[in-house]
């Protein structure tokens, strides 16, 4: 005779509730009379206990699933089969979260978005932070063993996002330089002041645009690789392995790549600066009459050096968070190839969006401080 789930109600020991005992196999073959008879209980249960369950498949380890759910119960006694069987009904289950959550109401749904949103951003900021935490606590690490540092590495990360970005970071530096010297003597012509067109150029490129500009590109191009790199590394389980073997993936993977960004980047955004100063000398030649080295002697005059250093101030930390973006997405990658994309194209807009932010910032404290 086929044997049928049974289950009993009982107190929970030294605690308020109930607790629902199952007992025998709970399969789809045995389950169909317990799960109606479950069904028509009144009330609410506190407790499930497994730990007289002899066998267990999806349907049964569905009915604890959705009983714990319905009725904020906790699981107890699971055997191992049984707690892998739970647990993932309760990922699928999250996973159509998001199609149920489509068919609410509007006035449902965007408060709840809004609020994930919310709570996402703020568990993310606390994870961002740890992992700061964990590569400062590294870098203490090296400074007490030096010898395990890796200067090679360093070096070639170093050739990767500085030397590598020249022509694109130069390109880019020059357009941007014609297109500010040409926009700003078009506004000042009206006025008759032309010549300050190289007040604009120097100023803006040195203080602001030189740095940033560099930011954005060096995150579009060094760290999403960043990224990409550890996700894949990550997925193929060369992370695993290089802790396996005693070899820390901060030391080895992040250290590296995060001081190579903070060290190319100031020369990095000084050359962008006086890249731009050439495009805009260049255009100004070209349209304003202004001779080329005539501007480029007028930008010593005109420039204060505060200037220089507000630039030079910002870039290290510019590249700290386009390096730290960069890494800790692709450490962060778990499932597969489909994720490396996400989490590459997450860097990036982290990077870019922190890094702005933090430029609106330095602009409002250094016009405190008399450097405006």
């Amino acid at each position: 005779m086929r044997e049928l789930t049974e289950f009993q109600l009982e107190p929970v020991p030294n605690g308020d509730g109930r607790r629902l005992a199952f007992s025998g196999p709970m399969t789809v073959a045995s389950i169909g009379v317990a799960d109606k008879r479950i069904r028509a209980l009144d009330g609410t249960i506190a407790e499930i206990d497994l730990s007289r369950v002899t066998a267990i498949d999806t349907v049964g380890a569905w009915s604890v699933w959705r009983l714990s759910r319905d009725h904020d119960a906790k699981i107890t006694g699971c055997s191992d089969e049984a707690q892998k069987l739970v647990d993932a009904i309760s990922k699928a289950d999250s996973n159509d979260h998001s199609v149920r959550a489509a068919r609410l109401p509007l006035t449902r749904r965007v408060p709840e978005h809004v609020g994930n949103v919310m709570l996402g951003l703020g568990r993310g900021a606390l994870q961002v932070i740890g992992f700061l935490g964990q590569m400062i606590q590294s870098a203490g690490t090296l400074l007490r063993h030096p010898s395990r540092f890796r200067m090679k590495a360093l070096v070639h990360q170093m050739e990767l996002v500085g030397v590598n970005s020249l022509a694109i970071i130069g390109l880019m530096s020059f357009l941007v330089g014609i297109v500010i010297a040409q926009q700003g003597a078009v506004q000042l012509r009206q006025f008759g002041a032309e010549i300050y067109t190289v007040n604009l150029v120097g100023r803006l490129t040195l203080r602001e645009l030189g740095v940033l500009m560099t930011a954005i590109m060096v995150a579009g191009r060094s760290g999403s690789a960043f990224a990409a790199q550890l996700g894949t590394m990550k997925l193929t389980e060369e992370v695993d392995a290089m802790r396996t073997i005693g070899v820390s993936p901060t030391e080895a993977l992040v250290l590296p790549r995060v001081l190579a960004t903070m060290i190319m980047m100031p020369l990095l955004g000084l050359y962008s600066a006086f890249i731009g100063i050439v495009g805009g000398a260049f255009l100004s030649s070209v349209s304003l009459g202004i001779p080329f080295f005539t501007f480029l002697a007028r930008i010593k005059e005109v420039v204060p050096l505060h200037d220089v250093w507000v630039g030079v101030t910002k870039a290290p930390v510019f590249g700290l968070i386009v390096a730290l973006a960069g890494c800790y997405q692709g450490m962060q990658v778990k499932n597969n190839a489909e994720e490396v994309g996400a989490r590459t194209t997450a860097a990036v807009v982290m990077a870019i969006f922190t890094v702005i932010v933090l430029d609106a910032f330095f602009a409002v404290f250094f016009t405190n401080i008399g450097w405006g």
